[in-house]
């Protein structure tokens, strides 16, 4: 059950997330030889084209290819946890301190196996700051979660 769990939400957040490219919109040979072109075909060759040559990462490190290192690299696509699916039995685990969707999530976070059980303590012992009411949505709660771990010395580090 633990591993269906944990495969279906990466599975679901990798299919929605997008970045920025490293090196920029318009570096690599394949964003030239696409330019002006748009639709997921053109960027996946482009892509590809990129990847497969190495042309990107030699025009980062030497500004050619219309490549620059400079920038600051984002992220627009949804959070990885997408806690929406697995709320109720979410929920009950942090009320138990423990259980498959709470290790699930501290998982997908990159918690390190000797912080899990203080995450788990953390979130139990917060409760209901991470569940002011029933109605709680998964964004919400995951901004408690970042607001909860903040506090915590130990588990600050895996969301600042």
């Amino acid at each position: 059950m633990n591993k269906v769990l944990m495969a279906s939400a990466f599975l679901l957040a990798s299919s929605t997330a997008m970045a920025v490219a490293p090196g920029g919109s318009n570096c690599g040979w394949g964003n030239m030889l696409f330019a002006g072109q748009s639709g997921l075909p053109s960027h996946l060759v482009a892509s590809v084209t990129n990847g497969t040559s190495g042309n990107a990462t030699f025009g980062m490190t030497s500004g050619t290819n219309g490549c620059s290192a400079d920038g600051t690299l984002t992220y627009g696509g949804k959070s990885m946890i997408n806690l929406g699916q697995i709320m109720e039995e979410f929920s009950e685990d942090v009320a138990l301190g423990d259980g498959e969707a709470l290790t699930a999530v501290a998982v997908s976070m990159g918690i390190a196996e000797e912080d899990r059980q203080v995450f788990k303590a953390v979130l139990h012992d917060n409760f209901d700051q991470l569940f002011p009411s029933a109605e709680v949505d998964a964004e919400a709660l995951m901004n408690a979660i970042v607001n909860v771990m903040l506090r915590e010395e130990r588990l600050a580090k895996y969301v600042s």
